[in-house]
């Protein structure tokens, strides 16, 4: 039997004010260099090595090693507790070398190591495993699944295709499952209804392996720089901040008159962006020419107004808007149980932004169908977005057709572009009588140093107790759960919001970044170009 040794703690953070989920408490070393699966029993965390072939038990507080006992095959994974006895996933079956890599899940006597119980796993290759008071549930890296399965004999009770493509570690929290990927790093809160990921956050190293809880803590262990961690799971943070990108943008309009006849007026309206939780202006906006006056729409929106005159064939009128900013990628962490009801939303926002129009068209037969068919009896406002999302990608696929039609007209089409996606989104959830608005955009392109001449646009819905929560439905049209849920909550720090409305702005009408209008004589020929140049801050 090898010595029993402790662990030493690696490193304690201090006091966190302001901690998110995912956040690190605390780690400590691993006893050995391969650590896999990890489990809690109520006092003790449980650490599987695949290497040494045994299984400790630790203190969760100051990292020693109680107590272990073997492993019962030869290449141990996920582990669990089932409230008197762990379980461990096995993806050799106990036979070393074996060419049939025939998974297998033992019953353990926590004391002694003696084998209780053997039954098939539900895959060739089971990874982590976890206990829901009643059944079994384990994520199988090569079928790509998470799946719950009997414990008396293994059968699938059912399963859904895992967050993204390398699933290692799975826990269960009481309300939803947890699971780990070590190739995107992330850990995912998941519905265990369906597999909806629900909450993202970074995995705390490079090779999340095994993740337990106890409900309220949430520990990792990692396979590549052997830690184990102590995670926020919940602090109640709604949202964090990160990756800081420092850049300045211009914003170029031209507009040129091609004749033969002369315009007589033009006006022209920049988006004037402001401080958001995903951006803050450093500076003032630089204008060049300096704008004729700033204006405010009914939703709030500030414009730089640009007012011509008199402009003769060939002549060309150009304005530049210059803003330094530092962005953020900004991640919400909405709790769906925590998502109060549609009757809990402020008067203000209700009566704002349920509002029916030309665009939207929320009575239509085509919206008012598609939103039954979606939403269905669902009353929490967070799942009805979700739905509502889930019902776009279904039926729609991205392509830009030129020119930005009608919400019952893109959803009968089945395609659209972003706008489109946005409109139709938007007016699916107003339908439904959840709050919803779209933000414009400059986007980065690639290199920090980039031009954007097709920009942005998505949503943001009102959920009561969370506020505006970002979804971006066109974006979020991916395969995968991870890809889909990437796009629900979060902002990117390649976006320069200009723009935020409800739709038939009288400055900005339903564009975003900028608009104009004109009058001219007839037969009279006008060109406009706008585009952003993205500039690094050194």
């Amino acid at each position: 039997m090898r010595k029993l040794k402790a662990l030493l703690i690696a490193v304690v953070l201090p006091f966190i004010t302001f901690a998110h989920t995912g956040e690190v408490v605390k780690s400590f070393d691993t006893p050995e260099k391969h650590p896999t699966g990890l489990a809690f029993d109520g006092e003790k965390l449980w650490l599987a090595d695949r290497m040494s072939d045994l299984l400790y038990a630790i203190d969760p507080e100051s990292g020693e090693v109680l107590h272990y006992v073997s492993s019962p095959g030869y290449w141990p994974m996920g582990l669990t507790w089932d409230g008197k006895a762990l379980w461990n996933a096995d993806v050799k079956g106990g036979i070393p070398l074996a060419e049939n890599y025939d998974g297998k899940v033992y019953r353990i006597d926590p004391e002694d190591g003696t084998v209780l119980r053997t039954i098939s796993a539900p895959g060739d290759s089971p990874r982590g495993l976890t206990w829901d008071g009643e059944y079994l549930w384990c994520v199988d890296d090569r079928m790509d699944k998470v799946i719950q399965f009997d414990p008396d004999d293994g059968t699938t009770i059912r399963s859904f295709d895992s967050p993204a493509g390398h699933p290692q570690g799975l826990t269960y929290d009481g309300t939803y499952l947890w699971v780990s990927d070590r190739i995107t790093d992330e850990i995912y809160m998941i519905n265990p209804e369906d597999g909806s990921v629900i909450i993202i956050t970074e995995a705390p190293g490079p090779y999340a392996r095994g993740l337990a809880t106890n409900g309220e803590k949430l520990w990792a262990v990692d396979s590549e720089d052997d830690k184990l961690y102590e995670l926020v799971r919940d602090d109640g943070e709604k949202f964090a901040k990160f990756n800081k990108r420092e850049a300045t943008v211009n914003y170029t309009y031209q507009a040129t008159n091609y004749g033969p006849g002369k315009v007589e007026t033009m006006d022209v309206h920049l988006a004037i962006p402001e401080e958001r939780k995903n951006q803050k202006i450093i500076d003032e906006i630089e204008y060049s020419p300096k704008y004729t006056d700033i204006v405010t729409d009914k939703w709030g929106q500030k414009t730089a107004h640009y007012r011509f005159k008199n402009m003769k064939a060939g002549e060309t009128r150009t304005v530049h808007m210059k803003t330094r900013a530092d962005l953020w990628d900004v991640r919400h962490y909405v709790w769906p149980h925590r998502v109060g009801s549609l009757d809990d939303i402020p008067g203000e926002i209700t009566n704002r932004y349920l509002e029916n129009n030309e665009k939207y068209q929320i009575d239509h037969p085509s919206i008012q169908n598609a939103v039954k068919k979606s939403v269905g009896n669902e009353t929490n406002p967070y799942w009805m977005a979700r739905n509502i999302f889930n019902y776009i990608i279904d039926n729609m696929y991205y392509e830009m057709v030129g020119g930005w039609n009608t919400a019952p007209a893109v959803l009968e089409r089945g395609n659209g572009s972003c706008s489109e996606y946005s409109f139709v989104y938007i007016a699916m959830c107003r339908a439904a009588g959840i709050p919803a608005r779209y933000v414009g955009s400059l986007v980065v392109r690639g290199d920090d140093a980039s031009m954007d001449d097709v920009f942005h646009r998505w949503v943001e819905i009102y959920l009561p107790n969370f506020g505006w929560i970002p979804v971006d439905p066109s974006g979020g049209d991916q395969k995968t759960p991870r890809g889909q849920a990437r796009y629900i909550g979060f902002t990117a720090n390649r976006f320069l919001i200009t723009t935020q409305s409800g739709g038939g702005s009288e400055t900005m009408g339903w564009t975003y970044n900028s608009n104009e209008s004109w009058t001219t004589e007839p037969k009279t020929y006008v060109v406009t170009e706008n585009f952003a140049d993205w500039e690094p801050v050194e």
